[in-house]
């Protein structure tokens, strides 16, 4: 068996699951150019299939919805179960197999490997509970189905098992549950291998290199990508959201299907590209042939977002990392045609090796997952002087869109139910209910670092205040206070020990805001003054020129006092 008490039988069925869903078939040997909208009233009545099949497939997958009124648990709910924090049924996921096939055969503008992955998932759940696995088994089991159905959407192993680390699992045990990933994302690689072949899902032209002066162009394209990021994960937040949820709850599920349908095809009327995975549109535009004008490409990329936002929300099941990868090849030729007619004579590559690392930074920055991004397009062009320029822009990609909408945002995965319910209790408490009794430790910022350090200690603390005229002006914690002795001495000054801003909340803060600040900064304990949440005062604060009165400090909210109040909510 392997480790965990996971048994190698078990993994190597994860394996064969997680092809449940298999890639489309290899896809002609040269790439065509991409379909131009249809021009006249007869060019229009003849593409009614185009507008037709989403409308077909909605009323399916409606049909569906409403007979079977749960389709499966999702990707973010199946570690919960797994922790036994939402009920679970040992059920294999057929009936979200049958609808993604039904969604995504009828042209909804998502992808198969969110399927794939919810399939090895869920195969993983099933077997764990049916075997009475303890939780760390289970979520191991979850986890290898994951990188098993990730690995067989894109006949990626390496890629896949990373994606269980990075995405909502890397909370597990790490050496026993990574070699469960291995054995499971190697059998499911292996078997569609076998079954499939062994040709990519897309092929990729060879990666061209004009100049090492490119690299930092690349950066750009990050920083591009990582707002093409933010618009995905956004409106899929949006048709998620719980205003958008409660209209459409309103309504039969049939109907809804029906008219996200509608509203597919009336955009792939104007433009086919959006229907289905994209992979014929990804691999044209990778290709030497065929190339699209600047501003075609343009509105395409605005009418693929919003046929992916009205696809998800309208109930149409299926994955975010192909409408990923086909913004992401959009994004890129943009960009290398735009570098190419600049003008300023630079060796540039042609647009679609821009194209190739455009795909991977958009996957980054959507799906939470630089590395996944970075490996998974590395497997699919096996050339290695790709990585420098896909680590410059998958990792920049992703540190902005962090930046921008948070570490605790699922992205592409959506949320957890869990996670959601816990946050919404949090805002709904004050800070003032995790103020720990003891007074805050303010010191001088002449005290002595061994001094303070010392009576820091003997309080029991993790956190003091740096005070000066009656101001507090600073905080250092036990590590900074550690750090600055090592380097320059005890005798040196607490105010050499202090953080470049100083973390506060006021008073009239929540505890949602209190954990916003406390992870991100490492810290376990922040102050909080009665000031009021205005223009000196947007978290995060910092510290106003004059400092904080300390005459103000209303006390320490910490991380166990937060626990505290959470657990008091509940038992009330």
């Amino acid at each position: 068996s392997a480790p965990s008490g996971t048994p190698l039988k078990a993994l190597v069925l994860i394996g064969l699951g997680g092809i449940g869903f298999l890639p489309p078939p290899p896809l002609p040997p040269v790439p065509v150019p991409l379909p131009v909208p249809a021009s006249g009233l007869a060019g229009w009545l003849t593409s009614w299939p185009v507008l037709l099949a989403p409308v077909l497939g909605g009323l399916c997958v409606g049909l569906l919805r409403q007979l079977a009124r749960d389709l499966g648990p999702s990707l973010p709910s199946l570690m919960a179960m797994a922790d036994g924090a939402l009920p679970a049924t040992p059920r294999l996921p057929l009936l979200r197999l049958i609808a993604a096939s039904l969604s995504l055969g009828s042209g909804a503008s998502l992808g198969p490997e969110g399927p794939s992955v919810e399939s090895g998932g869920n195969i993983g759940l099933w077997l764990g509970l049916r075997g009475g696995l303890t939780p760390d088994s289970q979520k191991a089991l979850v986890a290898a189905g994951v990188a098993a159905g990730l690995a067989a959407g894109f006949q990626a192993p390496i890629a896949g098992v990373f994606f269980a680390f990075e995405g909502a699992y890397s909370t597990i045990p790490g050496r026993p549950s990574l070699r469960a990933v291995l054995v499971a994302a190697v059998a499911s690689s292996l078997v569609t291998q076998l079954s499939l072949g062994d040709q990519p899902i897309f092929r990729l032209p060879a990666y061209e290199v004009r100049s090492p002066l490119e690299l930092p162009l690349y950066l750009g394209l990050g920083v591009v990508a990582s707002l093409m990021s933010w618009a995905l994960v956004s409106i899929l937040a949006a048709g998620r959201s719980a205003a958008v949820q409660r209209r459409v709850e309103r309504l039969p599920a049939v109907l809804v299907n029906a008219l996200g349908g509608l509203g597919v095809g009336v955009m792939a009327l104007g433009f086919p590209q959006v229907l289905g995975v994209g992979y014929d549109t990804i691999e044209a535009l990778l290709g030497r042939e065929g190339g699209v004008a600047f501003t075609s490409l343009l509105a395409l990329l605005a009418v693929k977002l919003l046929a992916t936002g009205l696809s998800n929300a309208s109930g149409f099941v299926g994955g975010g990392f192909a409408p990923a990868l086909f913004l992401g090849a959009v994004l890129g030729n943009c960009y290398g045609q735009l570098l190419g007619e600049s003008g300023f004579g630079l060796p540039v590559a042609e647009p679609p090796a821009y194209a190739m690392v455009g795909m991977a930074a958009v996957l980054a920055g959507s799906a939470r997952a630089p590395l996944t991004a970075l490996l998974l397009l590395f497997e699919l062009t096996h050339d290695i002087r790709i990585v420098l320029p896909l680590m410059a822009a998958t990792g920049l990609s992703a540190v902005l869109v962090e930046r921008w909408h948070g570490l605790a945002d699922p992205g592409l995965l959506g949320p957890d139910p869990v996670e959601e319910e816990r946050r919404a209790r949090l805002a709904g408490l004050s800070v003032r209910a995790a103020l720990e009794p003891e007074r805050p430790l303010v010191l001088p910022g002449t005290t002595a670092a061994a001094e303070a350090l010392a009576q820091l200690v003997r309080a029991h603390g993790h956190c003091l205040l740096i005070e000066q005229d009656g101001w507090v002006v600073g905080l250092a914690t036990l590590m900074d206070l550690q750090r600055v002795i090592t380097s320059q001495g005890g005798a040196a000054p607490l105010s050499d020990c202090r953080r470049a801003e100083l973390i506060w909340l006021p008073a009239s803060a929540s505890l949602a805001q209190l954990e916003d600040q406390l992870n991100p900064n490492g810290l376990r304990q922040l102050p909080v003054f009665e000031q009021d949440d205005g223009p000196q005062a947007k978290l995060p604060a910092g510290v106003p020129w004059a400092g904080l009165r300390a005459d103000e400090l209303q006390g320490m909210a910490s991380r166990d006092g937060m626990a505290l109040a959470l657990a008091r909510g509940l038992s009330g």
